[in-house]
Protein backbone atom coordinates (compact mmCIF):
# COMPACT_ATOMS: atom_id res chain seq x y z
CA UNK A 1 0.00 0.00 0.00
CA UNK A 2 1.45 3.36 -1.08
CA UNK A 3 -0.45 6.32 0.36
CA UNK A 4 0.44 9.73 1.76
CA UNK A 5 -0.78 9.08 5.31
CA UNK A 6 0.33 8.89 8.92
CA UNK A 7 -1.42 6.20 10.97
CA UNK A 8 -4.00 4.40 8.78
CA UNK A 9 -6.44 4.51 11.68
CA UNK A 10 -6.27 8.32 11.66
CA UNK A 11 -6.92 8.66 7.92
CA UNK A 12 -10.33 10.36 8.19
CA UNK A 13 -9.52 12.70 11.08
CA UNK A 14 -6.16 13.72 9.59
CA UNK A 15 -7.94 14.53 6.32
CA UNK A 16 -10.50 16.66 8.14
CA UNK A 17 -7.84 18.57 10.06
CA UNK A 18 -6.26 19.45 6.75
CA UNK A 19 -9.57 20.63 5.28
CA UNK A 20 -10.40 22.83 8.28
CA UNK A 21 -6.93 24.35 8.23
CA UNK A 22 -7.14 25.14 4.51
CA UNK A 23 -10.75 26.38 4.40
CA UNK A 24 -11.48 27.91 7.81
CA UNK A 25 -13.41 30.77 6.20
CA UNK A 26 -15.90 28.34 4.62
CA UNK A 27 -16.33 25.33 6.92
CA UNK A 28 -16.03 24.36 10.57
CA UNK A 29 -16.87 21.51 12.96
CA UNK A 30 -19.15 21.44 16.00
CA UNK A 31 -19.31 19.84 19.43
CA UNK A 32 -15.51 19.33 19.41
CA UNK A 33 -16.07 16.53 16.88
CA UNK A 34 -14.09 16.83 13.65
CA UNK A 35 -16.65 14.67 11.92
CA UNK A 36 -19.49 17.15 12.48
CA UNK A 37 -18.78 19.17 9.33
CA UNK A 38 -20.79 22.26 8.42
CA UNK A 39 -20.73 25.72 6.84
CA UNK A 40 -18.85 28.37 8.80
CA UNK A 41 -21.68 30.87 8.45
CA UNK A 42 -25.29 29.76 8.18
CA UNK A 43 -27.97 31.79 6.41
CA UNK A 44 -30.71 33.00 8.78
CA UNK A 45 -34.15 31.54 8.17
CA UNK A 46 -33.11 29.14 5.40
CA UNK A 47 -34.06 25.45 5.28
CA UNK A 48 -30.90 23.53 6.22
CA UNK A 49 -29.81 20.54 4.15
CA UNK A 50 -27.72 17.88 5.88
CA UNK A 51 -26.08 14.89 4.23
CA UNK A 52 -23.67 12.23 5.42
CA UNK A 53 -21.62 9.25 4.39
CA UNK A 54 -18.29 7.56 4.56
CA UNK A 55 -14.88 8.97 3.75
CA UNK A 56 -13.35 7.90 0.45
CA UNK A 57 -15.77 9.51 -2.00
CA UNK A 58 -14.63 13.14 -2.25
CA UNK A 59 -16.12 15.41 -3.35
CA UNK A 60 -19.27 13.39 -2.58
CA UNK A 61 -20.92 14.18 0.75
CA UNK A 62 -18.82 16.77 2.62
CA UNK A 63 -17.48 18.30 -0.61
CA UNK A 64 -20.88 19.76 -1.46
CA UNK A 65 -21.27 21.70 1.78
CA UNK A 66 -21.18 25.36 0.85
CA UNK A 67 -22.92 28.27 -0.82
CA UNK A 68 -26.29 27.39 -2.42
CA UNK A 69 -25.81 23.67 -1.79
CA UNK A 70 -25.62 21.84 1.54
CA UNK A 71 -25.25 23.09 5.10
CA UNK A 72 -23.75 20.14 6.94
CA UNK A 73 -22.38 16.61 6.62
CA UNK A 74 -21.85 13.76 9.02
CA UNK A 75 -18.48 12.22 8.15
CA UNK A 76 -17.98 8.51 8.70
CA UNK A 77 -14.76 6.51 8.47
CA UNK A 78 -13.71 5.10 5.12
CA UNK A 79 -16.84 3.56 3.57
CA UNK A 80 -18.61 3.80 6.96
CA UNK A 81 -21.69 5.67 8.12
CA UNK A 82 -21.62 8.70 10.43
CA UNK A 83 -23.27 8.29 13.81
CA UNK A 84 -26.77 9.44 14.69
CA UNK A 85 -25.37 11.73 17.38
CA UNK A 86 -23.09 13.45 14.85
CA UNK A 87 -26.00 14.03 12.47
CA UNK A 88 -28.10 15.38 15.34
CA UNK A 89 -25.37 17.76 16.52
CA UNK A 90 -24.88 19.09 13.00
CA UNK A 91 -28.64 19.59 12.66
CA UNK A 92 -28.78 21.67 15.83
CA UNK A 93 -25.93 23.83 14.57
CA UNK A 94 -27.20 24.57 11.05
CA UNK A 95 -30.98 24.71 11.63
CA UNK A 96 -32.39 28.23 11.96
CA UNK A 97 -36.13 27.82 12.39
CA UNK A 98 -37.16 26.53 8.96
CA UNK A 99 -36.38 22.85 9.44
CA UNK A 100 -33.83 20.37 8.11
CA UNK A 101 -33.85 18.17 5.02
CA UNK A 102 -31.82 14.97 5.36
CA UNK A 103 -30.53 14.02 1.91
CA UNK A 104 -28.17 11.05 1.68
CA UNK A 105 -27.39 7.77 -0.10
CA UNK A 106 -29.50 4.63 0.12
CA UNK A 107 -27.31 2.53 2.42
CA UNK A 108 -28.47 0.56 5.46
CA UNK A 109 -26.21 2.17 8.06
CA UNK A 110 -26.96 5.68 6.84
CA UNK A 111 -30.71 5.07 6.86
CA UNK A 112 -30.61 3.71 10.41
CA UNK A 113 -28.55 6.59 11.79
CA UNK A 114 -30.42 9.36 9.99
CA UNK A 115 -33.72 7.87 11.23
CA UNK A 116 -32.37 7.95 14.78
CA UNK A 117 -31.31 11.57 14.27
CA UNK A 118 -34.86 12.41 13.16
CA UNK A 119 -36.17 11.08 16.47
CA UNK A 120 -33.60 13.11 18.41
CA UNK A 121 -34.53 16.26 16.49
CA UNK A 122 -38.22 15.69 17.18
CA UNK A 123 -37.46 15.82 20.91
CA UNK A 124 -36.05 19.33 20.33
CA UNK A 125 -38.99 20.37 18.13
CA UNK A 126 -36.73 20.56 15.05
CA UNK A 127 -38.81 19.76 11.99
CA UNK A 128 -37.18 17.32 9.55
CA UNK A 129 -37.83 15.61 6.23
CA UNK A 130 -35.77 12.78 4.70
CA UNK A 131 -35.01 11.54 1.20
CA UNK A 132 -32.41 9.08 -0.11
CA UNK A 133 -30.58 9.05 -3.43
CA UNK A 134 -31.13 5.75 -5.25
CA UNK A 135 -29.94 6.23 -8.81
CA UNK A 136 -27.72 3.17 -9.47
CA UNK A 137 -29.79 1.23 -12.03
CA UNK A 138 -27.66 -1.92 -12.07
CA UNK A 139 -27.75 -2.37 -8.29
CA UNK A 140 -31.40 -3.51 -8.19
CA UNK A 141 -34.53 -3.64 -10.33
CA UNK A 142 -36.51 -2.00 -7.50
CA UNK A 143 -35.86 1.76 -7.30
CA UNK A 144 -36.38 1.69 -3.52
CA UNK A 145 -33.50 -0.77 -3.11
CA UNK A 146 -30.97 0.89 -5.40
CA UNK A 147 -27.70 2.38 -4.21
CA UNK A 148 -27.21 6.12 -4.20
CA UNK A 149 -24.19 7.13 -6.28
CA UNK A 150 -23.05 10.12 -8.39
CA UNK A 151 -26.57 11.09 -9.47
CA UNK A 152 -27.22 12.44 -5.98
CA UNK A 153 -25.35 15.50 -7.23
CA UNK A 154 -28.49 16.59 -9.09
CA UNK A 155 -30.55 16.21 -5.90
CA UNK A 156 -28.04 18.35 -4.03
CA UNK A 157 -28.16 21.00 -6.76
CA UNK A 158 -31.95 21.22 -7.00
CA UNK A 159 -32.64 21.05 -3.27
CA UNK A 160 -29.83 23.49 -2.51
CA UNK A 161 -31.11 25.99 -5.05
CA UNK A 162 -34.66 25.83 -3.70
CA UNK A 163 -33.43 26.33 -0.14
CA UNK A 164 -31.29 29.29 -1.25
CA UNK A 165 -34.44 30.80 -2.76
CA UNK A 166 -36.10 30.56 0.69
CA UNK A 167 -38.35 27.68 -0.24
CA UNK A 168 -40.23 25.94 2.55
CA UNK A 169 -39.08 22.59 3.91
CA UNK A 170 -41.70 20.75 1.86
CA UNK A 171 -40.78 22.73 -1.27
CA UNK A 172 -37.11 21.85 -0.84
CA UNK A 173 -38.07 18.20 -0.41
CA UNK A 174 -40.21 18.37 -3.57
CA UNK A 175 -37.25 19.74 -5.57
CA UNK A 176 -35.03 16.92 -4.31
CA UNK A 177 -37.72 14.36 -5.14
CA UNK A 178 -38.14 15.72 -8.69
CA UNK A 179 -34.40 15.39 -9.29
CA UNK A 180 -34.42 11.87 -7.85
CA UNK A 181 -37.35 10.77 -10.03
CA UNK A 182 -35.57 11.99 -13.16
CA UNK A 183 -32.03 10.71 -12.49
CA UNK A 184 -30.42 7.38 -13.31
CA UNK A 185 -26.78 6.20 -13.15
CA UNK A 186 -24.70 3.31 -14.50
CA UNK A 187 -21.11 2.77 -13.35
CA UNK A 188 -18.17 0.47 -14.04
CA UNK A 189 -14.78 -0.29 -12.46
CA UNK A 190 -11.43 -1.03 -14.08
CA UNK A 191 -9.40 -1.54 -10.87
CA UNK A 192 -10.10 -2.00 -7.16
CA UNK A 193 -9.12 0.45 -4.43
CA UNK A 194 -7.31 0.09 -1.12
CA UNK A 195 -8.92 1.01 2.22
CA UNK A 196 -6.12 2.41 4.43
CA UNK A 197 -7.13 0.52 7.58
CA UNK A 198 -7.14 -2.77 5.65
CA UNK A 199 -4.08 -2.20 3.48
CA UNK A 200 -5.04 -4.33 0.49
CA UNK A 201 -7.44 -4.25 -2.46
CA UNK A 202 -11.12 -4.68 -1.66
CA UNK A 203 -11.67 -6.92 -4.72
CA UNK A 204 -9.68 -8.22 -7.69
CA UNK A 205 -9.83 -7.67 -11.44
CA UNK A 206 -7.46 -9.02 -14.06
CA UNK A 207 -5.38 -6.50 -16.03
CA UNK A 208 -7.62 -6.91 -19.09
CA UNK A 209 -10.92 -7.09 -17.14
CA UNK A 210 -13.61 -4.59 -16.14
CA UNK A 211 -16.68 -4.84 -13.89
CA UNK A 212 -19.96 -3.35 -15.12
CA UNK A 213 -22.27 -2.18 -12.35
CA UNK A 214 -19.63 -2.25 -9.62
CA UNK A 215 -20.63 -0.19 -6.56
CA UNK A 216 -18.59 2.64 -5.07
CA UNK A 217 -17.69 0.43 -2.08
CA UNK A 218 -16.71 -2.50 -4.28
CA UNK A 219 -20.17 -4.08 -4.31
CA UNK A 220 -20.39 -6.71 -7.09
CA UNK A 221 -21.59 -5.61 -10.51
CA UNK A 222 -23.69 -7.44 -13.08
CA UNK A 223 -20.79 -8.81 -15.12
CA UNK A 224 -16.99 -9.02 -15.21
CA UNK A 225 -15.36 -9.34 -18.60
CA UNK A 226 -12.85 -7.98 -21.11
CA UNK A 227 -12.41 -4.20 -21.17
CA UNK A 228 -14.64 -2.56 -23.78
CA UNK A 229 -14.05 0.61 -25.79
CA UNK A 230 -15.52 3.91 -24.66
CA UNK A 231 -18.09 3.69 -27.46
CA UNK A 232 -19.20 0.22 -26.36
CA UNK A 233 -19.34 1.20 -22.69
CA UNK A 234 -21.44 4.26 -23.55
CA UNK A 235 -23.73 2.17 -25.76
CA UNK A 236 -24.40 -0.45 -23.09
CA UNK A 237 -24.74 2.13 -20.32
CA UNK A 238 -27.19 4.31 -22.24
CA UNK A 239 -29.29 1.31 -23.21
CA UNK A 240 -29.57 0.40 -19.53
CA UNK A 241 -30.34 3.98 -18.51
CA UNK A 242 -32.91 4.67 -21.23
CA UNK A 243 -34.62 1.29 -20.85
CA UNK A 244 -35.12 2.13 -17.17
CA UNK A 245 -36.05 5.81 -17.69
CA UNK A 246 -37.21 6.44 -21.26
CA UNK A 247 -36.30 9.82 -22.77
CA UNK A 248 -38.09 10.79 -25.96
CA UNK A 249 -36.51 12.45 -28.98
CA UNK A 250 -36.58 16.22 -28.42
CA UNK A 251 -36.48 15.98 -24.61
CA UNK A 252 -33.57 17.53 -22.72
CA UNK A 253 -31.19 15.94 -20.26
CA UNK A 254 -28.13 16.81 -18.22
CA UNK A 255 -25.23 14.39 -18.45
CA UNK A 256 -22.79 13.68 -15.62
CA UNK A 257 -19.60 11.82 -16.55
CA UNK A 258 -18.00 10.96 -13.22
CA UNK A 259 -14.54 9.59 -12.52
CA UNK A 260 -14.11 7.16 -9.64
CA UNK A 261 -10.71 8.46 -8.51
CA UNK A 262 -7.98 7.23 -10.86
CA UNK A 263 -9.42 7.79 -14.32
CA UNK A 264 -7.85 10.67 -16.22
CA UNK A 265 -9.88 13.68 -17.28
CA UNK A 266 -8.88 12.92 -20.86
CA UNK A 267 -10.53 9.50 -20.65
CA UNK A 268 -13.66 10.99 -19.11
CA UNK A 269 -13.98 13.38 -22.04
CA UNK A 270 -13.56 10.49 -24.47
CA UNK A 271 -16.45 8.77 -22.70
CA UNK A 272 -18.43 12.01 -22.71
CA UNK A 273 -17.96 12.31 -26.46
CA UNK A 274 -19.23 8.76 -26.94
CA UNK A 275 -22.32 9.49 -24.84
CA UNK A 276 -23.06 12.75 -26.66
CA UNK A 277 -22.77 11.08 -30.06
CA UNK A 278 -25.32 8.39 -29.18
CA UNK A 279 -27.78 10.89 -27.68
CA UNK A 280 -27.51 13.07 -30.77
CA UNK A 281 -28.40 10.12 -32.98
CA UNK A 282 -31.44 9.45 -30.77
CA UNK A 283 -32.53 13.10 -31.00
CA UNK A 284 -32.14 13.64 -27.25
CA UNK A 285 -31.00 17.19 -26.47
CA UNK A 286 -28.24 17.82 -23.94
CA UNK A 287 -28.95 20.83 -21.74
CA UNK A 288 -25.66 20.67 -19.83
CA UNK A 289 -22.76 18.24 -19.49
CA UNK A 290 -20.71 17.85 -16.32
CA UNK A 291 -17.38 16.02 -16.56
CA UNK A 292 -15.00 15.34 -13.67
CA UNK A 293 -14.86 13.68 -10.27
CA UNK A 294 -18.17 14.05 -8.44
CA UNK A 295 -18.36 10.78 -6.47
CA UNK A 296 -15.13 8.82 -6.18
CA UNK A 297 -14.11 5.53 -4.60
CA UNK A 298 -10.64 6.19 -3.18
CA UNK A 299 -8.23 5.48 -6.08
CA UNK A 300 -10.49 3.14 -8.03
CA UNK A 301 -10.22 3.44 -11.81
CA UNK A 302 -13.53 3.56 -13.63
CA UNK A 303 -16.42 5.92 -14.19
CA UNK A 304 -20.15 6.38 -14.10
CA UNK A 305 -22.66 7.94 -16.44
CA UNK A 306 -25.69 9.75 -15.04
CA UNK A 307 -28.65 11.17 -16.91
CA UNK A 308 -30.97 13.75 -15.34
CA UNK A 309 -34.06 14.48 -17.43
CA UNK A 310 -35.06 18.15 -17.35
CA UNK A 311 -38.62 17.97 -16.08
CA UNK A 312 -39.32 21.71 -16.37
CA UNK A 313 -37.76 25.17 -16.53
CA UNK A 314 -37.52 25.37 -12.74
CA UNK A 315 -35.19 22.36 -12.70
CA UNK A 316 -33.02 24.02 -15.35
CA UNK A 317 -32.80 27.17 -13.24
CA UNK A 318 -31.84 25.09 -10.20
CA UNK A 319 -29.13 23.25 -12.13
CA UNK A 320 -27.81 26.60 -13.38
CA UNK A 321 -27.66 28.32 -9.97
CA UNK A 322 -24.07 29.29 -9.09
CA UNK A 323 -22.60 27.33 -6.18
CA UNK A 324 -19.29 27.40 -4.35
CA UNK A 325 -17.76 25.02 -1.81
CA UNK A 326 -14.12 24.30 -0.95
CA UNK A 327 -14.28 21.42 -3.45
CA UNK A 328 -16.66 22.52 -6.18
CA UNK A 329 -17.63 25.81 -7.77
CA UNK A 330 -20.04 26.38 -10.66
CA UNK A 331 -20.73 29.83 -12.09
Amino acid sequence: MKKVINNPQDYTDDMLRGIYAAHANQVKYVESDLRCYCVANKKPGKVAIVTGGGTGHLPLFLGYVGENMLDGCGVGGVFQSPSAEQIYNISKEVEDGSGVLYLYGNYTGDIMNFDMAVEMCEMDDIQTRSIVGADDVNSHHDLKLRRGVAGIYFMYKCAGAKAAQNGTLDEVLTSAQKAKDNTRTVGFALTPCIIPEIGHSNFTLADDEMAMGMGIHGEPGIWNGPIKTADKIAEESLKTLLDDMPVASGEEVCILINGLGATSLEELYILSGSVSKILEIKGIKIYRTFVGEYATSMEMAGASISICKMADDEMKQQIDMPVCTPFYCQK
